[in-house]
C-alpha cells in the first residue's frame, strides 16, 4: 500500500494573509508542518500542493517538494483531487492541514494503518476529547460516533445534548486531518454539494450524506491550529519564538 502525504497550503487567507509562510521559531509554518509529516513512517512521499510561487519557491528552499495547483479550487478537497490525479499509483492519501505546526506524525501513521485493518475503508479522520470551554463555540466541531468508531454526524452545535447529564457524558471535537483512497478523493470531489453541508459549512457532511462511512479514530492531541495572529503568537511561545 502506497501512502501519500499531501499537506494544502493556500496563500490566501482573510483572517492572516501568507499564513504558510508566517515565521514560527524562525522557520515559515509550512516547513514545520512539512518536517512533522516527515518524520510518519507510513508515507512513501511527502509533498505540499501550493496555489502561489512564494510557497513553492519556500519549500523548494528548505528541500521540501511541492505541486503547483490552481488558484481556483471551491475547497481543499478539489485541491487534493487535482494533486491526486497526478499519483496514479498512490493508494491512499492522507491530508495534512498546512496550519498544524505540531500535527504529531504518530496520527498520519495511525490513521494510514486503519487502512491495512480495514481493506474496505474509504475514509477516516481523528477526534479528541472536548473542553467544556469549548461547547458553544461554533469553529469547535463536535463528531458523534457508532459503536465501531464511524461518524453518525458533525455539528458546529453541540452533540449529544445532555439531556440528563451524567458521568458518562462525552463531547468529542473533530480533528480536521483527513486519510482517503485515491479513488475516494476523486469520487468525493466529483460530488455536488449537499443541504446539511451547506447549513453547517462542513464538507465532511457531504460525504455521510451520500451514504458513505467516515472512521473516527481517537487521539489525545491538543494542537493548536493557526488562523490568527492570536494563533501565531500562541505556537511561537509554544515552540520557542519571538
Amino acid at each position: 500500500m502506497k501512502v501519500l502525504c499531501v499537506i494544502p497550503a493556500r496563500y490566501a487567507s482573510t483572517r492572516l494573509p501568507g499564513k504558510p509562510l508566517k515565521l514560527i521559531a524562525g522557520k515559515p509554518m509550512i516547513q514545520h508542518v512539512y518536517e512533522q509529516a516527515g518524520k510518519a513512517k507510513k508515507p512513501a512521499e511527502v509533498l505540499v500542493a501550493v496555489d502561489d510561487r512564494r510557497v513553492y519557491d519556500a519549500v523548494v528552499g528548505f528541500g521540501g517538494k511541492a505541486v503547483m495547483t490552481r488558484k481556483d479550487h471551491p475547497n481543499g478537497t478539489s485541491r487534493l483531487a487535482e494533486v491526486a490525479g497526478k499519483y496514479p499509483d498512490a493508494d491512499v492519501i492522507i491530508n495534512v492541514q498546512g496550519d498544524e505546526p505540531m500535527i504529531p506524525p504518530e496520527i498520519i501513521d495511525r490513521l494510514a494503518e486503519a487502512f491495512e485493518k480495514e481493506p474496505d475503508l474509504k475514509m477516516a479522520t481523528m477526534k479528541v476529547r472536548m473542553e467544556e470551554s469549548e461547547y458553544d463555540d461554533p469553529s469547535a466541531v463536535k463528531v458523534v460516533t457508532d459503536k465501531d468508531g464511524y461518524a453518525l454526524y458533525f455539528s458546529r452545535s453541540l452533540i449529544p445534548y445532555p439531556r440528563h447529564k451524567d458521568g458518562f457524558f462525552k463531547v468529542y471535537k473533530h480533528v480536521g486531518i483527513y486519510a482517503y483512497t485515491r479513488d475516494f478523493v476523486l469520487e468525493y470531489a466529483a460530488m455536488a454539494p449537499t443541504p446539511l453541508e451547506q447549513v453547517e459549512s462542513l464538507e465532511q457532511l457531504r460525504v455521510l450524506e451520500n451514504g458513505c462511512r467516515i472512521k473516527v479514530l481517537e487521539s489525545d492531541f491538543k494542537g493548536v491550529g493557526v488562523d490568527t495572529q492570536a494563533d501565531l503568537d500562541a505556537v511561537n511561545k509554544l515552540l520557542g519564538g519571538k
